[in-house]
C-alpha cells in the first residue's frame, strides 16, 4: 500500500515540476531517482518519503516567496510610478514657434506648417495692410524672416504683426461727432465687459470687489472699469501699456469700431509708444483724482498704497 502512495506522490511531483519548468530550481527533485532506487526502499523506510515531502515544501516556499516579491514590485511601481518629464513642457516659445527636441535638448523652432483656413473669418490684416489667411501664417512668416529662412518673402516681415482680425478693408474716417463721443462709448463698453465677466465669475476676487463698488457707487462706475482694463492690458506689470499690449483690445474691434484706432493713438499723448494710467484716464475723459493704481498684483504686494 505504501508503495502505491509513494508512486502517486512521485507522479504529483512530476506534474509540479512541469508547472514550474520555466523557473530555474536550485536542484531537480527527481534528478537522481529511478525505479530501481525506489525498489530498494523497504516499506517501513520513511526516510525517502520524508525527503520528498521536505523538498516539495521547500519548493512551495520558494514559489510563494517569488510571487510575494513580484506582488511587492507591482505595488511599488503603482505607488511610485516613474514619470518621464517632457523637457518641452517647461519651454516657452513665442508666437509662430514650437518646441522640438534636438537630441535631449529642447529648442524653439518656427512652426513648420499652418492649418489651411478656408473660412474668411480667420483672415487677418497686418500692419502692412495685407490680408493673410490666418494669425498662424503671419507669426510663421515673422519667425522665418527673423532667422532668415528661405520661406521669408520680405526681410521687413521680421516686424510683421496683426493689426486687426478680418480681411483688410478701407477704414471709415473717424472725425467730428463720432470721435468726440467715442470716449463715452468706450467707458460704457469697458464697464459692461467688466460686469459681464463678474457675472460669469471670471474676475479675481480683487477685481470682483472693484466691480461691486462700481455697481453701487456711480462715482466709481467708469473709473474702476478703466483702471481694471488698464491693469489687464499691462501684461508685464511695468505700469505702462505698450502698443503690443494694446493688441487684445485693438485687433478684435478695428473691423467693428472705426474710431478705436485713432482713439488709442490719441491716448499716447507724449508719443513714447507707452500709455500710463494717467494718459489712459485722460483719454477716457476721467478725472485724474479718481484714478488709483489698483492692479491686482499691487493690491497683494503693497496694500497700503491703494487707499
Amino acid at each position: 500500500m505504501r508503495s502505491i502512495c509513494l508512486l502517486l506522490l512521485l507522479g504529483l511531483l512530476a506534474v509540479s515540476s512541469q508547472v514550474y519548468a520555466q523557473e530555474d530550481a536550485p536542484e531537480e527533485l527527481l534528478a537522481d531517482l529511478d525505479l530501481e532506487d525506489i525498489a530498494e526502499f523497504d516499506e517501513n523506510d520513511e526516510e525517502f518519503l520524508s525527503l520528498l515531502e521536505e523538498k516539495a515544501k521547500n519548493q512551495d516556499v520558494e514559489r510563494e516567496n517569488e510571487l510575494a516579491q513580484k506582488l511587492a514590485d507591482v505595488q511599488h511601481n503603482i505607488l511610485n510610478p516613474v514619470v518621464e518629464i517632457d523637457p518641452c513642457e517647461t519651454m516657452h516659445c513665442g508666437a509662430g514657434r514650437i518646441c522640438q527636441l534636438n537630441g535631449e535638448k529642447p529648442e524653439c523652432v518656427c512652426i513648420p506648417e499652418c492649418p489651411e483656413e478656408s473660412d474668411a473669418r480667420r483672415h487677418v490684416c497686418t500692419n502692412k495692410n495685407e490680408t493673410w489667411p490666418s494669425d498662424c501664417a503671419v507669426y510663421q512668416q515673422r519667425c522665418w524672416c527673423d532667422i532668415k529662412d528661405a520661406g521669408c518673402r520680405d526681410p521687413a516681415n521680421a516686424h510683421l504683426h496683426i493689426d486687426y482680425y478680418g480681411a483688410c478693408h478701407e477704414s471709415r474716417v473717424c472725425d467730428g461727432e463720432d470721435l468726440k463721443d467715442f470716449p463715452r462709448r468706450m467707458r460704457d463698453w469697458l464697464f459692461n465687459v467688466m460686469r459681464d465677466l463678474a457675472e460669469r465669475d471670471e474676475l479675481t476676487e480683487h477685481y470682483m470687489q472693484m466691480e461691486l463698488e462700481a455697481e453701487t457707487n456711480n462715482s466709481r462706475r467708469w473709473s474702476n472699469a478703466a483702471v481694471w482694463k488698464w491693469c489687464d492690458l499691462d501684461g508685464d506689470t511695468d505700469r505702462s501699456v505698450s502698443r503690443h499690449e494694446l493688441f487684445p483690445i485693438r485687433a478684435p474691434l478695428v473691423s467693428l469700431e472705426h474710431c478705436i484706432a485713432p482713439f488709442l493713438e490719441s491716448c499716447d499723448s507724449n508719443k513714447d509708444h507707452r500709455i500710463t494710467l494717467i494718459e489712459w484716464g485722460a483719454c477716457l475723459e476721467l478725472d485724474a483724482e479718481d484714478l488709483k493704481e489698483r492692479c491686482d498684483d499691487v493690491q497683494k504686494a503693497v496694500p497700503h498704497l491703494l487707499g
